[in-house]
């Protein structure tokens, strides 16, 4: 039954996988990042599990909440991109025109 999940699990990371590198939109990609970070910590569970390994639990712990943090940092990175890209092209338009017309 293990096996089965793990599976599972390892078709929707290839899945996540596609969709991060295929996704239209940047965020499509992060969520496509963060679901193939969610998936490996049920990996990792699945595989503590199997194993008897309880410790692998706290290493799943970890990469979640590393996964959770990272996912933040991009997303406020590509916020903040977009703002700067926004504010630029306002300071654009309302620069006048300077073009060589000297006749």
């Amino acid at each position: 039954m293990l096996l089965v999940a793990a599976i599972a699990i390892l078709v929707t990371m290839a899945l996540a996988l596609t969709r991060a590198l295929m996704g239209p939109t940047v965020y499509d990609r992060v969520l496509a990042v963060n679901m193939f970070g969610t998936k490996t910590v049920l990996l990792i569970a699945i595989m503590a599990f199997a194993m008897g390994r309880t410790d692998f639990l706290d290493l799943a712990l970890v990469y979640a909440l590393i996964n959770f943090i990272a996912v933040l940092a991009v997303l406020w990175f590509v916020q903040e991109n977009q703002l700067r890209e926004q504010r630029r092209a306002e300071a654009d338009a309302k620069r006048p025109a300077t073009g060589s017309g000297g006749e």
